[in-house]
């Protein structure tokens, strides 16, 4: 009732939704979570940013393994994605590193 266009909308790409079920709910949730992506790319954005340009593309690749890292520190990184890491190298044996 609250949300009338919802349920046609679902019936019309039932054949897209079905699949998002066949993963786990940890799974699911990393799928739909963008806020924890979102605020990477920010904060990837802004750390390459303020820096301009770098001399060699091994610089920018050591300071973005260091933004990484800092935000994984600051706990803002999705909690449930070690779970839902290990369920994907399950599913996808060969094609994903854990």
């Amino acid at each position: 009732g609250k949300y009338p266009s919802i349920a046609p909308a679902w019936r019309r790409a039932w054949a897209e939704v079905i699949p998002f079920y066949a993963f786990t709910a940890a799974i699911r949730k990393i799928i739909y979570t963008t806020n924890a992506v979102e605020s990477l790319n920010r904060v990837l954005r802004k750390t390459l940013k303020t820096k301009g340009s770098f001399p060699t593309e091994e610089a920018a690749t050591k300071l973005i393994f260091l933004a990484i890292r800092n935000f994984e520190k600051g706990g803002r990184a999705v909690r449930e994605w070690v779970a839902a890491r290990n369920q994907l190298a399950i599913m996808f044996a060969g094609r994903f590193d854990a």
